[in-house]
């Protein structure tokens, strides 16, 4: 046989080989063509204190990365790292360098490349480049409080005004005792906030530091210098009679889903005043939380006397403790006011609003809940009716309800009351139209004052 005619097989076995070896090179692990992958935990500022986060990782394993500084003017390579062996993830912490403080441009560009250990790409390997645009932001955001309350009582509210100035803000809320935070709205003029504060009545201590935070992580704070007034509150020691367990007790137990299957009697008052009281009191919580991002230019209050001729029947901070027989049985506080009058009378708050809330609320019976605006809220519990639906807008002196006895009431009354934020506070300081004038309206004024000189 000639050589002629050996040459088809040949070329066949060649071209096999060639086949064999592409698809080993598309299918190795050696010749894997996955970039690298780079993620830096960046919103795109940087206050060059807190160091930059950047993940790399590959699958065949890294062989080199560099990170790089470019401004204008300058370029700064902070790593440059290369590996004789294939290495996993990594994560680095890149902290400034002492030579980019000197660059005077705002933003600056970060380059980070990475090159793997593939044999991919005529050996050079997969290599991933990423810039990212970084705004350089050294400065704290300026606070200064404009004008407050003089004094706020355990149990009670105040008000602050304040300016805070920063190109680049972020967050701007007001922190108190345990952690609280309270929500701030624009007023009157740019850079200016306003909040109503409360001191919670089981907190012994009060203290309200306004923060604000911008994009690249500085932090400014300004104390509220407000005086504190001690106020000391009722406890009641209260004997529970069978005639009152056997009677509204057993009443309220067959409605909710807490005490079904429960026969005790003491057992049953425990999960009423405790479990159901604690789900009634969430949903007025996060209700009452609210605080609207439009910006205000004043807050006028009249006093608030919902019930016309009324009597004070319970006060606000009443610390009530349960007994049967001697033994402590559970315990409550009392976080509005009582107010009776005649049978079924009308309720006409003095204030309009915003119906939020306008049904039946456990504990609280027929509960309608309004909002006055700048996170004020007040409530009307044990209603025999509703006149007003949510999301209504009422007017001052409409009649939104009936006093009755529904929910949790041994006698026909009302239970009013107020909360700044999601927080109970005195309804007295918001019926007394003397602590207005002097601890809200005045304050506001002379805010107002103040923003208008400047």
């Amino acid at each position: 046989m000639s050589r002629r005619d050996k040459s088809p097989i040949g070329g066949m076995l060649i071209f096999g080989l060639l086949v064999a070896g592409a698809g080993f090179v598309y299918t190795s692990d050696m010749f894997e063509r996955e970039q690298p992958s780079i993620d830096v935990e960046s919103n795109g500022y940087w206050n060059l204190k807190k160091p930059l986060n950047i993940s790399i990782d590959d699958t065949s394993g890294l062989g080199a990365y560099k990170v790089t500084l470019k401004s204008q003017d300058n370029e700064i390579v902070i790593v440059d790292e290369h590996f004789l062996s294939p290495e996993g993830a990594t994560k680095l912490e890149i902290k400034a360098p002492r030579n980019i403080y000197a660059i005077k441009e705002k933003t600056v560009t970060l380059i980070v490349e990475a090159t793997d250990t593939s044999k991919w790409d005529f050996l050079k390997g997969n290599r991933v480049i990423k810039k990212y645009k970084l705004n350089i932001d050294k400065r704290r955001p300026r606070l200064n409080i404009v004008s407050h309350s003089y004094k706020i009582s355990k149990g009670g509210s105040a008000v602050v005004i304040f300016k805070a100035e920063d190109e680049n803000i972020d967050e701007i809320y007001i922190e108190s005792t345990n952690g609280k935070k309270f929500k701030v709205e624009e007023f009157y003029k740019d850079g200016y906030y306003i909040s109503l504060l409360a001191w919670p009545l089981m907190n012994d201590s009060f203290k309200a530091t306004v923060i604000a935070k911008d994009f690249a992580g500085n932090i400014a704070k300004a104390y509220i210098p407000l005086y504190l007034k001690e106020k000391y509150y009722k406890v009641s020691n209260i004997k529970l009679s069978d005639r009152f367990l056997k009677g509204k007790i057993a009443d309220l137990a067959e409605e909710f889903v807490e005490t079904q299957g429960v026969d005790n009697s003491l057992e049953q008052f425990r999960i009423i005043n405790e479990d159901v009281r604690a789900k009634n009191e969430v949903l007025i919580h996060e209700l009452s939380s609210k605080v609207s991002d439009e910006r205000i230019s004043d807050f006028k209050m009249n006093r608030m006397y919902p019930l016309k001729n009324a009597q004070v029947v319970a006060r606000f901070g009443d610390h009530r403790k349960y007994f049967y027989d001697g033994d402590y049985i559970s315990e409550s506080y009392h976080l509005g006011l009582d107010l009776a009058s005649n049978s079924m009378a009308k309720i006409k708050p003095q204030n309009g609003g915003e119906v939020v809330y306008a049904d039946f609320n456990g504990l609280y019976g027929h509960m309608p809940m309004i909002s006055h605006g700048l996170g004020l809220y007040t409530i009307y519990g044990h209603c025999s009716s509703i006149k007003i639906n949510s999301d209504e807008n009422i007017k001052a002196k409409t009649v939104i309800a009936n006093t009755g006895k529904s929910g949790y009431a041994m006698g026909d009354h009302l239970h009013f009351g107020v909360l700044v934020q999601g927080i109970e506070v005195r309804p007295q300081e918001w019926m007394d139209k003397d602590w207005i004038r002097i601890n809200i309206t005045n304050i506001i004024k002379n805010a107002k004052k103040i923003i208008d000189r400047n």
